[in-house]
């Protein structure tokens, strides 16, 4: 605990009440009354208990701080302004174009280590920074910031479970329980009993502030972190716009600036006793070792024989221990999946290294963006069409321009039996969506290696799709498969047309490449294991060579998927694209039954050249 006065540290949440009406006032939008009620809490976090050196945000053993409320990103850029990091004049610039003062916190700036705003995420990205301190033997905290309203988002319970369960004593939720919302007052609104109840029922240390403006109070309930094996959380009764006496507890203020009179009302208010947070001397963390996360210059070898069945689910639990082994910056994480996705073969090996966040997709998403905030290259794995849950998790990811690597399985209606609840159809199409994504289809087991070596020298966001049935071993033990190429696999003077799949699908082309022939009809056959990118380069050339025609086939629907993706790059040459997908809704059945319903089966491919 800093020894700061406590009247000087009801001075610095003052000033930080004027910095943030100032820069909204500025902007003309924002939320000040937002910042208003969280600023004493904000004030003791980062001047009176949390350790940090203000001139390194990246330190690997600061405390971390996650503003999971992200509208109230002013109060966060006022208080990295009363440590001196950020020149004061800059907060006027608030959400001005080109200013990396946004209207939510993004990664852009030093102290954010992922993007807030989309309400209920930041717990379970906090999850995974206090998990990655305790691999990593660290003893920083992690702070998360929560406005009551997004309480009521499942995801919030999703990481609660998990940090309960894992007894994750260095994390620690503040509920700034300001009892109004955006459009109405919030569902329980200053019963801060309830969320006691809740999270006492999740396993959580408990601690409630009648008056979350107590400075006194609010720094006794801080000196008991970490007490206990359990996560603390809590829960501060505020007032919105607090300090402010026409704002306070009043309705229809939620994300609107106050006027350049309103603003000079309110300062004077607040003025006479602010203070400023840089006569503060704060703490310098702990010296303890770095982790070791110095990527590896190159990876063991592979060794695999051609025509070997393999699925290449299988083979990515296979390279993940391989990969892992050389790479100590390799975690992995799964949804109770972990037998079928194969990352139990990393479990086994690595059970300090593995997280299981059982069947709770969207934190365990937002628990990979916490280890990859940490230096880590996590690999997160579930069933595909399970990540469609998690879908605005990685959508902020993206924002976040997360280190995230995703692996899902059981993709296609190749899965057979099980039937469309589990096939993923839309994944391809979800992940090309996000920003800054790569999206992988490998064949074999040789070309799941190469990309998983691919992935964790990346940074980035990279979805991996695995098949369930076993595919023979096409490719030799030495082929490279850079992100963005693409495999041309036939290939003959007077081919007819160019045929792209990846997965299984390139397998059926294979084949009907092979039933082509006996009738004298030539096709070439791309594998397009890169989706996002694409290899344009190697299959426009082709396309060239066969009149421009070029069939796709994909075990997914025709939205977004494949055929969207080689359409959208080579339309504009002048080729002409033929997509065979998954149109309808699939049923249970054989997978060779569904790949012939669906007409994505080596005959529907002879069928559809010969028609051209």
């Amino acid at each position: 605990m800093i020894e700061t006065d406590i009247e000087l540290l009801k001075g610095i949440a003052n000033q930080l009440r004027i910095h943030s009406i100032e820069a909204t006032t500025a902007a003309g939008s924002g939320h000040p009354t937002s910042c208003c009620s969280a600023a004493d809490v904000v004030a003791a976090l980062f001047f009176g208990h949390m350790k940090y050196d203000a001139k390194n945000p990246h330190y690997y053993n600061n405390d971390r701080f996650i503003l999971s409320k992200g509208h109230a990103a002013p109060l966060l850029y006022a208080a990295w302004a009363e440590n001196g990091f950020i020149p004061a004049a800059e907060l006027v610039k608030l959400r001005q174009f080109g200013n990396d003062l946004e209207g939510h916190p993004t990664p852009r700036l030093a102290f954010a280590d992922v993007a807030t705003g989309s309400l209920g995420q930041g717990l379970g990205v906090g999850v995974g920074m206090a998990l990655a301190a305790r691999q990593d033997k660290l003893d920083y905290n992690t702070y998360v910031l929560l406005g009551d309203g997004e309480i009521a988002e499942g995801a919030v319970w999703e990481a609660a479970s998990l940090a309960s369960f894992y007894k994750l004593s260095n994390l620690i939720a503040i509920v700034d329980a300001n009892r109004l919302g955006q459009s109405q007052a919030t569902m329980f609104g200053h019963d801060i009993s309830v969320y006691a109840d809740r999270f006492e029922a999740f396993g959580w240390r408990v601690e409630t502030l009648d008056d979350g403006h107590d400075m006194e109070e609010i720094l006794e309930v801080l000196s008991g972190v970490g007490l206990d094996e359990k996560p603390l959380v809590i829960i501060a009764k505020t007032y919105k716009g607090a300090g402010v006496s026409f704002l306070q507890d009043k309705d229809g203020w939620h994300g609107k600036p106050l006027s350049k009179e309103e603003a000079a009302q309110a300062v004077a208010e607040l003025a006479p006793s602010a203070k400023s947070g840089l006569t503060v001397t704060i703490p310098a963390p702990t010296v303890l070792p770095a982790p070791n996360l110095t990527a590896p210059a190159i990876y063991p070898a592979i060794s695999y024989k051609l025509g070997d069945a393999i699925a290449t689910r299988e083979a990515y639990g296979t390279a993940l221990v391989r990969v892992g082994s050389a790479d100590l910056r390799v975690v992995a994480m799964d949804g109770d999946t972990k037998n079928s996705t194969y990352a139990e073969k990393f479990y086994k090996q690595f059970p300090d290294r593995f997280t299981e966040c059982f069947i709770a997709e969207q934190n365990l998403v937002a628990v990979g963006v916490g280890f990859g905030t940490r230096g880590h290259s996590p690999f997160v794995s579930t069933f595909a069409a399970f990540f469609s849950r998690a879908a605005d998790q990685i959508r902020v990811a993206g924002i976040s321009s997360a280190n995230l690597k995703l692996v899902g399985s059981h993709v296609g209606i190749s899965i057979g039996e099980d039937g469309p609840s589990q096939m993923a159809l839309e994944d391809i199409a979800l992940f090309r969506a996000i920003q800054g994504s790569s999206v992988l289809y490998p064949s074999d087991a040789v070309s799941t290696e190469k990309l998983i070596e691919e992935m964790a020298k990346t940074k980035g966001i990279q979805f991996l799709r695995t098949s369930r049935p076993k595919t023979p071993v096409i490719y030799g033990n030495d082929e490279k498969f850079p992100i963005g190429g693409a495999k041309v696999l036939r290939q003959n003077a007077g081919d007819k047309v160019t045929v792209v799949g990846a997965g299984v699908t390139l397998h059926e082309a294979l084949k009907a490449a092979d039933l082509l022939k006996a009738e004298g009809i030539g096709i070439t056959v791309i594998d397009a294991y890169s989706i996002k990118p694409l290899g344009k380069t190697e299959i426009l050339a082709a396309a060239k060579k066969t009149g421009n025609q070029v069939i796709t086939v994909e075990d997914h629907y025709p939205e977004g998927g494949l055929g969207d993706a080689v359409a959208g790059e080579l339309s504009g040459e002048g080729v002409k694209v033929h997509k065979l997908a998954v149109n309808g809704l699939p049923r249970s059945g054989h997978a060779a039954e569904l790949m012939a319903s669906f007409a994505i089966d080596a005959a529907a491919i002879v069928k559809l050249v010969k028609s051209l």
